[in-house]
């Protein structure tokens, strides 16, 4: 049986509570939880807010631990090893965006808290390709929010062949820009921070940004004109975008990974300058396993507040109302 906190309906509180999982599949793996981060997501999928989520729900999909048992076609993964697990949690291997390395964009790809049970709990399983190991000289306690929020903002850099010489700019200093700063700087960047909040600047520049604009400001935006390839938007807000879009050169990309309700832009902006503007989920394994080993040889981390896995309600009710700089993790205390 496995232990897990549950809830049993629509934004229903969580309530210690055990499953059956059934055997171990062949070609998955079963992690002993350590440490779970805590998302924006989790938050939606518990109330339902894109209307996919099922109950009783399990949430918790940025997970490191250790693996405690394997299938018997499993031969990569031995236990005791420490992997993570982020969003995705199986994918069918044999499409063409399988066989071209993009997992990612299976169309039959598992989602960890879609329709099954994720990792607020002292185990959780998925098929092995998703469990990445973890480079040893990265923080245990901290690695979590790495497999989604890193991963998140890792990828366009990747996907969009960002150059050390390109100058990116970070709408939003939260759970995914706090990272994406670090990336950008790491990567050798010049990084431009976008945010609402002005006693921000300062952590932002300490995180990486070379320089600072109020995002809410048109006339702070107009500053930066013309000048960024890249600006990542890592917000859920709607905002007007041609500001944006005038900050970017001939050619440069306005990237979403926040997940936004809608989104409208004017077109000319787009014509004239041969801009474009595109989105992406999470990674592929073989680009998690770059992000971490990226993190590793550069010392990035997500600030992170630690909690335990037995105050999931209070987490919840913090990042609900927004106080968490930048992520919660909860730790592992079912044996406590």
């Amino acid at each position: 049986m496995i232990k897990a906190y549950m809830a049993n309906a629509q934004g229903a509180p969580f309530q210690r509570a055990e499953y059956d999982p059934g055997p171990l599949g062949a070609e998955e793996v079963e992690i002993h939880v350590a440490f779970c981060g805590l998302c924006h997501s989790d938050l939606s999928i518990w109330k339902n807010e894109w209307g996919m989520s099922t109950y009783p729900l399990v949430p918790g999909h940025e997970v490191v631990g250790t693996i405690a048992a394997t299938g018997e076609a499993v031969r990569h993964l031995s236990p005791g090893q420490k992997v993570g697990l982020g969003w995705f949690s199986g994918s069918c291997l044999t499409c063409p965006d399988c066989m071209s390395g993009d997992h990612n964009l299976c169309a039959e790809v598992d989602q960890t808290i879609i329709g099954r049970h994720g990792g607020f709990a002292d185990r959780v399983r998925t098929k092995a390709e998703w469990a990445i190991p973890l480079p040893e000289n990265l923080d245990f306690a901290k690695a979590g929010p790495l497999f989604c929020g890193g991963i998140t903002v890792f990828n366009p850099l990747v996907i969009n062949q960002v150059k050390p010489t390109d100058r990116v700019g970070v709408v939003g200093i939260g759970g995914l820009g706090h990272l994406a700063l670090q990336f950008a700087r790491a990567w050798g960047c010049e990084v431009t921070a976008f945010s609402s909040s002005p006693d921000k600047e300062a952590e932002a520049r300490k995180l990486g940004a070379h320089r600072f604009v109020a995002s809410r400001d048109p006339e702070e935006i107009k500053k930066v004109a013309n000048s960024l390839d890249l600006i990542l938007v890592t917000i859920n807000t709607p905002l007007d975008w041609e500001p944006f879009l005038n900050a970017l050169r001939a050619k440069g990309k306005l990237h979403f990974v926040g997940a936004l309700p809608e989104l409208s832009s004017p077109f000319f902006p787009l014509l004239s300058g041969q801009k474009s503007m595109g989105a992406s989920p999470l990674g592929s394994p073989a680009t998690t396993a770059r992000m971490l080993e990226f993190c590793a040889r550069h010392n990035i981390a997500p600030v992170v507040e630690e909690m335990k896995m037995s105050q999931i309600n209070e987490a919840f009710e913090r990042l609900e109302k927004g106080e968490p700089r930048y992520r919660i993790v909860l730790k592992n205390d079912f044996e406590e």
